[in-house]
């Protein structure tokens, strides 16, 4: 398995800057550490800012050599906020915190990152719903449509967010002119009807940053639909 360097920058409410780097396998979620760079030892974000808030995402979480599909702030098993990601030399600017919250012991941030351009065709699904649930979908392209599920449990869209509603979301894949639903992914009604959409970001391009354009309230038999022309 390969590896890479992945990093972030954040400031708290303190005041402080917290940087973040470690090294990440690729196609497997890792927990992103403090760098031993500025702290005594390489902790949990929930270990060494216990108590404390981000304010200012300075650098979105990034990899130095392929790119970070997702990631998001655990709490004992649940997405407690998703994190803006890319890819290192590619971000352009710092992000507000997706989410208003005190860490507490215990809370991890994990990443899952890819080694480079299309390497096994991951694409990844991450949004926040009007009710404040943060979520991420994923799944790897294939001639065809693909069915993206949740990163945690493995449910459709449908099943994981019945009766909620997308308030935000930004879609990450560098499947670029191969794509065919819309350029983006969609979400399909239970009569298979697109009724949501998201436009996709190729990180090697440009920094994924959320968007309120094409969200849809959200129904039992839902899909998050990525279709590929190969």
């Amino acid at each position: 398995m390969t590896t890479q360097s992945v990093s972030a920058s954040f400031m708290l409410n303190t005041g402080e800057i917290v940087d973040m780097r470690t090294t990440c396998t690729d196609n497997q979620t890792n927990e992103l550490l403090v760098s031993t760079d500025y702290a005594v030892s390489a902790v949990s974000i929930g270990t060494y800012a216990e108590g404390k808030a981000i304010t200012q995402i300075i650098s979105p979480i990034t990899a130095a050599t392929g790119y970070v599909l997702y990631a998001y702030i655990n709490r004992r098993g649940n997405i407690q906020s998703i994190l803006p990601v890319g890819r290192a030399g590619v971000q352009w600017t710092p992000c507000n915190p997706m989410a208003n919250l005190v860490f507490q012991a215990g809370d991890t941030i994990e990443v899952f990152c890819v080694a480079a351009a299309n390497a096994g065709r991951y694409a990844a699904y991450s949004l926040i719903t009007t009710s404040g649930t943060h979520a991420v979908f994923s799944g790897q392209a294939a001639s065809g449509n693909v069915a993206l599920t949740h990163v945690l449990s493995g449910a459709g869209i449908g099943g994981a967010l019945t009766g909620q509603s997308i308030g935000s979301h930004f879609f990450i894949s560098d499947e670029d002119s191969l794509i065919t639903s819309g350029n983006g992914v969609y979400v399909l009604n239970d009569r298979g009807l697109p009724v949501g959409a998201c436009s996709a970001t190729n990180p090697a391009n440009q920094q994924p940053i959320m968007n309120r354009m094409g969200g849809c309230t959200i129904g039992l038999n839902f899909v998050a639909r990525l279709s590929c022309s190969a």
